[in-house]
């Protein structure tokens, strides 16, 4: 089990605060999903942190009891073609400015994971650098992005097994680019996405 760390309960006193985080920025296939949540007051557990931290089977833990106690919550995907069209960016923002208005309490305040927000029409936000590591809110809805999207990555995997998918999570690994070489991209993979090792040489067109 990782070690647990002291998550804060709240930036603002009184205020409803709904917790938003993303999982999938990086990998080179599959949506990024996005999440919002509300926790009780009082809510705590000893396995809720960032959710890098944590193992899977920790996470895979907590999910259920995340949604099952949370005030609210709400988990949304950005497809890859919406990923291309509009940046991973400003996807990974759309996402959780989605789930945020799919919460059935509407929060006074989005406390936002990162650096990088758009302003949303009725809705305060602070960004917080770290934020998954320091608010239980914010730790709350990088778990459930993060599992909601393993869930899907597995689920893909059964249609396309040679990528790996099941335990790279679409990320680049040797493993996976490889798979690229050899069999080509899907539909489920991210266009703008070229990372070096994919990219044409001097050597290709000669």
């Amino acid at each position: 089990m990782p070690r647990s760390i002291r998550l804060k309960p709240y930036m603002h006193e009184g205020l409803v605060e709904a917790g938003c985080d993303e999982a999938g920025r990086g990998p080179l296939a599959g949506p990024v999903f996005a999440a919002a949540v509300i926790l009780p007051e009082g809510f705590s557990h000893p396995l809720l942190n960032d959710s890098k931290r944590m193992t899977e089977r920790s996470r895979d833990i907590l999910r259920p009891i995340i949604e099952q106690e949370a005030v609210a919550w709400a988990v949304e995907a950005v497809q890859p073609e919406e990923i291309d069209s509009i940046n991973i960016l400003n996807a990974s923002i759309a996402g959780m400015q989605r789930a945020a208005l799919r919460l059935a309490v509407k929060p006074d305040v989005l406390l936002v994971d990162g650096n990088r927000f758009k302003p949303l029409d009725g809705y305060m936000h602070v960004t917080v650098v770290h934020g998954d590591a320091t608010y239980a809110s914010i730790a709350a809805a990088s778990v459930l992005a993060k599992t909601w999207r393993d869930e899907f990555m597995k689920k893909i995997a059964l249609e396309y097994p040679q990528y790996g998918w099941d335990h790279n999570m679409g990320y680049p690994t040797r493993e996976h680019i490889e798979a690229i070489r050899r069999y080509g991209y899907t539909p489920y993979h991210r266009m703008s996405f070229h990372p070096k090792e994919l990219e044409p040489t001097l050597f290709d067109t000669i």
